[in-house]
């Protein structure tokens, strides 16, 4: 069998281990204005993301740019390792996707719903978070709150 020494010495390295979204640094593109998107930005920072915030005049520019469709769009749109995400999405929900890695562009939670991450209003609303796929012009539901 193992030793004592294996197991405290596999466990301490799994413990220490940086998860693979650790060293990427998401950029997020807002209006200097908005407090939703800063408190989104909280949101995942606490989470443990680093982000390099962008303050533009004209983000739906940036979201033209990056192809997001038109009725996904909500206030902020960021970019994390190729992946777009567009506004209050969890920051599981992108810790998930880094992590599994899938073939699509990215997720998004349309519009501005109440109780997503940066929406704390003390309403909550339900919403689904959307990946989706702009080759195939597909849309999935990736996960669900407040149902």
């Amino acid at each position: 069998m193992f030793k004592k020494s294996f197991w405290i010495s596999l466990v301490a390295s799994l413990l220490l281990a940086s998860p693979a979204w650790a060293d990427s640094v998401m950029q997020v593109y807002k209006s200097a204005s908005c407090g939703c998107c800063k408190d989104w930005v909280t949101h995942i920072e606490e989470a443990g993301f680093e982000v390099e915030t962008h303050n533009l005049q004209d983000v739906n520019s940036k979201k033209q740019e990056l192809g997001l469709p038109y009725q996904l769009a909500s206030c902020h749109t960021a970019v994390i390792d190729g992946y777009v995400i567009e506004g209050h999405v969890p920051a599981d929900d992108i810790k998930r996707l880094l992590s599994e890695r899938p073939e699509i562009n990215g997720l998004a939670v349309p519009r501005m719903p109440h109780g997503s991450p940066g929406m704390e209003t003390g309403r909550k609303d339900p919403y689904e978070v959307v990946s989706f796929d702009l080759e195939k012009q597909q849309l999935e539901v990736w996960s669900e709150y407040n149902q």
